[in-house]
């Protein structure tokens, strides 16, 4: 009984220097051939240019190949599905957008992945900063100014957005849900026709990123508002946040790099490490404002909670704005 006993023990023990062992291998020899990296959304875009600038840094640092793999559709849906039935070995990466981590699972949709127990989180890119833009015939020179008239005129205030289930959506949401205001929500299929309408005046407000909305507000045609990143934005330093008026409101997106679940923690550490000091790059981190994004950063762990925290917060935000989710 004593020699089973200890059998077990020493089988247990030469386990674990055999995982030891196989870890410490994958952080000396890791990478040896190409890393895909998957895209969710199509060329172009802010996304695309995100994707290859850090697949550019990997690839340099690393001596390998990192090839860009657009899988744009379903919501971002394909491409993290992809990314999640991956093999875990480090070479099928994904850029984890926040609409297919954190804003559609809170409406309920069906997905073929857990956004939270399917990935392996390396570390947060970058926030993709949204600014409230109104039509310059909109009484309205701030957020506070534009909710009193929206409380004043219940039902007035048509904001567009880039559609149902999007960040901005949900940014209407909260807004009506934390001030009592009665703004209507008018999804398009992106930013684009939204801004066109606005600019038309067929609609008085409207959400969206940085990259989407600035070139109408720098040529006139609109007029921003506020951010509803959680300062003030390096590029547009003039601009209020929204929190200055409801103090902890954001409605930032967000891109983080994601490895399936059971990608070895040595990979998984040298990937975030060349994360940080891409970042921490004044070049980089300069090239990331520009495309219209907030630089980020993190350790694995802390992605890890901030995708827990935001899908716990938009989950709450669509149960108190009484949205019907599927199935419920």
């Amino acid at each position: 009984m004593l020699a089973h006993s200890m059998s077990r023990s020493v089988f247990a023990g030469l386990a674990l220097l055999a995982a030891a062992a196989s870890a410490h291998a994958a952080e000396i020899t890791y990478p040896t051939k190409p890393i895909r990296l998957i895209v969710p959304f199509p060329p172009g875009g802010s996304a695309d240019p995100l994707a290859r600038a850090f697949g550019a840094w990997f690839s340099d640092k690393f001596g390998v190949p990192v090839i860009a793999d657009n899988r744009p559709g379903a919501g971002t849906a394909i491409a993290h599905t992809l990314a999640a039935k991956a093999a875990a070995d480090g070479y099928t990466l994904v850029l984890g957008a926040s609409s297919g981590l954190s804003t559609n699972p809170a409406f309920g949709n069906k997905l073929e992945y857990d956004p939270v127990k399917d990935f392996e989180p390396v570390g947060l890119a970058a926030y993709v900063p949204q600014l409230v833009v109104v039509h310059p015939d909109v009484p309205a020179k701030s957020i506070n100014e534009l909710i009193d008239l929206a409380k004043a005129q219940p039902g007035t205030i048509n904001f567009g957005t880039p559609g149902a289930g999007s960040v901005g959506h949900l940014s209407v949401e909260l807004l009506n849900t934390t001030t009592g205001a009665k703004f209507v929500h008018v999804p398009y299929k992106g930013i684009g026709p939204a801004l066109i309408d606005l600019v038309g005046n067929r609609i008085q407000a409207a959400v969206g990123s940085v990259t989407g909305t600035q070139p109408q507000v720098s040529a006139g045609r609109i007029r921003a508002l506020a951010t509803g990143h959680s300062k003030r934005l390096r590029t547009m330093p003039e601009l209020p946040t929204i929190a200055e008026t409801l103090p902890g409101f954001t409605n930032d997106g967000w891109y983080g790099i994601f490895a399936p679940a059971g990608t070895p923690a040595p990979i998984i550490n040298k990937l975030n490490a060349e994360m940080k000091r891409a970042l921490a790059n004044a070049e980089f981190s300069k090239y990331i404002e520009l495309i219209g994004m907030e630089p980020a950063g993190s350790t694995p762990q802390e992605l890890r909670e901030w995708v827990r925290s935001e899908l716990a917060r938009w989950t709450k935000a669509v149960h108190d704005a009484g949205i019907r989710v599927q199935g419920k």
